[in-house]
């Protein structure tokens, strides 16, 4: 496990030291990301403060992240279904086969 380090980041002008064993240049794209998430949640609320503007970009990418594990859980389930329908279709020939 590599030794933990401290990457600084700004996110909404506020600047941030990260402790953390993960890649910099990987958590500076996180950074980036929120203080995307941000600027957006600001078009639509603008009279809102730093926190809040926070609060909605993390909703934000939480939605966004349920949405996307809901659908990689369904596409799973659906590979599966197929999967075993190919499976007994196979049986099936090789049964006839005999």
């Amino acid at each position: 496990m590599a030794e933990p380090k401290v990457v600084h980041v700004e996110v909404y002008g506020q600047k941030y030291p990260i402790k953390t064993e993960l890649d910099p240049r990987y958590v500076e794209q996180l950074a980036t990301f929120v203080e995307s998430r941000m600027e957006l949640a600001s078009k639509s609320s603008p009279s809102s403060d730093a926190v809040g503007l926070a609060i909605l970009a993390a909703l934000n990418i939480t939605d966004e992240f349920f949405r996307t594990r809901t659908s990689l859980t369904n596409s799973s389930g659906s590979l599966t279904a197929r999967a075993e329908a190919l499976e007994k279709m196979v049986d099936q020939a090789l049964a006839l086969a005999d």
